[in-house]
């Protein structure tokens, strides 16, 4: 009996791989960072770390290609570094960009204002997670290029400093 007891719990616990699978490209699609399912006592949680930006782009190339022409896919590159390059601070995933930390309260940037590495500037909700967009390096908000409560794309230019 004590065999069948332990065969029970080894069967319970089996992991099902297509799901895990679909969660990891649930994760690679939406830009989050994990995903956690929970079915009577089993709960399976899938994770990434976000700063693994170019890892996404990398996934997310070959999805767009079979849409796009093989030119069409080649200058996004190059237009993205040289967004880059202008300071453009993108989304890091599709979401819902929130300019405020609540409802009534003040912008957290304004055109004009001097930025440090590391400041909030925005917040983009995805599945209802807060997550917040900082800056990548000092400068002045040159351009604020979403409005409050907007949805927004992946890699989406939001802010431009300078």
């Amino acid at each position: 009996m004590g065999h069948d007891t332990g065969d029970k719990t080894a069967a319970t616990m089996a992991i099902d791989g297509a799901l895990v699978r679909e969660l990891a490209e649930l994760l690679a699609d939406t830009g989050l960072s994990e995903i956690e399912v929970e079915d009577g006592p089993r709960k399976i949680r899938v994770a990434r770390t976000l700063t693994a930006a170019p890892v996404a782009h990398m996934v997310a190339a070959p999805a767009a290609a079979p849409a796009a022409a093989p030119a069409a896919a080649a200058p996004t590159p190059e237009a993205a570094a040289a967004a880059d390059v202008a300071g453009a601070v993108k989304s890091p995933m599709v979401g819902t960009c929130y300019l405020t930390p609540e409802p009534g309260a003040a912008p957290f940037i304004a055109v004009g204002q001097a930025v440090k590495a590391g400041d909030t500037l925005l917040i983009v909700e995805a599945m209802k997670v807060m997550n917040p967009i900082t800056a990548p390096t000092s400068g002045t908000i040159k351009t604020i290029l979403v409005e409050n409560a907007q949805p927004v794309e992946f890699d989406q230019p939001l802010v431009v400093i300078g």
